[in-house]
Parts: C-alpha cells; sequence; structure tokens
C-alpha cells in the first residue's frame, strides 16, 4: 500500500523529524513540561543536538523502509526531505 510518488516521499521526509523529535521528548525528558523542553534546548546545544540526531534517524528509517521495499521514487523524496533538514541542522549549528 505504500505510494511510489516523489511528493508523498517528500511529505515523509518532512514529517519523520518531527515524529523524531517527539520521540526524543517522550524518551529522555518527558519528566519536564514541553515548554521547559523548548527552553533547555535553546539553552544547551548538547541537547539540541542530540535532538537533530535523533530526528534524522527517523527519516533513515523511512528512507529504508521505501529503498527495501523498491518506492525509489518515494525514497528520493526522502532523501531531499533529509538533505534539506541536515543543511537546516548546519546552519543553525554554526548561526546558533
Amino acid at each position: 500500500m505504500l505510494k511510489d510518488n516523489l511528493k508523498y516521499g517528500i511529505f515523509l521526509g518532512f514529517l519523520a523529524p518531527f515524529i523524531g523529535m517527539f520521540g526524543f521528548y517522550f524518551l529522555r525528558f518527558r519528566i519536564f513540561t514541553f515548554k521547559a523542553f523548548i527552553v533547555a534546548l535553546g539553552e544547551q546545544k548538547s541537547i539540541l543536538t542530540s535532538m537533530v540526531t535523533f530526528s534524522l534517524l527517523a527519516n533513515a528509517i523511512v528512507f529504508t523502509i521505501f529503498i527495501n521495499s523498491s518506492k525509489d521514487h518515494t525514497a528520493k523524496g526522502v532523501f531531499i526531505s533529509t538533505c534539506f533538514w541536515a543543511i537546516a541542522a548546519i546552519i543553525l549549528k554554526i548561526v546558533y
């Protein structure tokens, strides 16, 4: 039932990191409020780096699923989104 569509892959590639961010929050910081978690991200770069890594791992999982199921167009969309997220993370790391 998985589609083989570039736009679908780009959509999933932008959505998966947000799911990864929430997963990171629930695995490591659920004792804090979400607002306190966001504040901690702003104050401690190491937490931000860990969260970005965990988020991009979510994209790697989605990419692997589509590559293994021979949905190359969708995998290409996920890869494009991953490149966007990686560039954004690098810029954030340099500026912030």
